[in-house]
């Protein structure tokens, strides 16, 4: 995404529309956020008509028409109360012109299946909601679903499992336009976790115990302190006083990650920021970061973002 000029973000929404979506989408990319010294974005909803929201909670009037789709660099797809009908096909032909012309798509919760019934999705990877992903697999077989992550990025197509994976999702994106740093500013305005990413499990089943384990957030703020240095899950486990078995656990319960995996992801964040920040010196970048050299660090970059550490720069460094 240029810096130099406002992306155009337009949400469809359709009847049935999931109101807490739209306030989501609302929410991370609607409001102004001078205070973070970017071009933000401009946004602005479409639909085809009144349009009568989730459960008739109210009534949608005076949303600019499906044409607004035709300006969009992304289009956002609600989700529909009932995946087992057919979507408007107005709505349908709004998302294959945006797809003929190169728009980015993205979907939250059962709008995959809207996606899908557009054709956009044929021979790709996606997400829906662990609910619906039979009747998913069974209606779009063509279709690589991944029925157990929060969301998938498959490039110029987005798709979110749930109404909640919404919000990491558009994090997600966000960090794309703009980097790790307002990322993590925007999150920390919504007072919303940044430990999930799209790998994670959108559903772990298991009881509540009848002792709430301890968080793991104190050993999580202890770690990130210390990313510059060797740590290993031996160190994670004797610093929540635990063993290793148990930390893995523990991880896979909260956070639905690994340790290892964690503790990667916090040390490229931190990379990013440092490269967003200024620092020109790679070798400093992955000393900081625990990444430890300048190979592993354009590795492990290029996985996260599919940028090498001077294209990030080129692309998020703060003049």
């Amino acid at each position: 995404m240029s810096h130099g000029s406002s992306h155009r973000v337009v949400m469809i929404v359709d009847d049935g529309s999931n109101p807490f979506e739209l306030g989501v989408a609302t929410e991370l990319f609607g409001l102004r956020r001078p205070e973070l010294g970017v071009p933000w974005y401009d946004f602005t909803l479409a639909a085809a008509g009144t349009t009568v929201m989730h459960a008739g909670m109210f009534t949608m009037v005076g949303v600019p028409g499906l044409e607004a789709v035709d300006q969009a660099d992304t289009v956002i797809v609600p989700n529909r109360p009932d995946p087992e009908s057919a979507p408007r096909q107005a709505v349908v032909d709004a998302i294959q012109r945006a797809a003929r012309r190169g728009a980015r798509l993205v979907s939250f919760c059962t709008g995959a299946f809207t996606l899908a019934a557009a054709g956009v999705l044929d021979g790709r990877r996606a997400a829906t909601h662990w609910r619906w992903a039979e009747l998913f697999r069974a209606t779009f077989p063509g279709v690589q679903l991944e029925p157990d992550v929060l969301f998938v990025d498959d490039g110029d197509v987005l798709t979110a499992a749930g109404s909640a994976a919404a919000l990491d999702l558009g994090l997600h994106l966000i960090r794309r336009d703009h980097g790790a740093e307002i990322a993590n500013a925007v999150a920390r305005r919504l007072v919303f976790a940044v430990h999930r990413d799209g790998g994670q499990r959108q559903f772990i089943e298991r009881p509540v115990p009848e002792i709430p384990d301890t968080s793991l957030a104190p050993v999580l703020a202890w770690a990130q302190e210390r990313l510059d240095r060797p740590l290993t899950v031996t160190d994670l486990a004797g610093r929540a006083a635990i063993s290793p078995a148990t930390l893995h656990r523990r991880f896979q319960a909260e956070l639905g990650t690994t340790p290892l995996a964690w503790l990667t992801a916090e040390r490229i964040t931190l990379a990013c920021r440092l490269i967003e920040n200024g620092e020109l010196r790679l070798d400093a970048v992955a000393r900081a970061s625990g990444l430890g050299t300048t190979a592993n660090l354009r590795t492990q970059l290029r996985r996260q973002t599919g940028l090498s550490p001077s294209a990030y720069r080129a692309r998020f460094a703060r003049a």
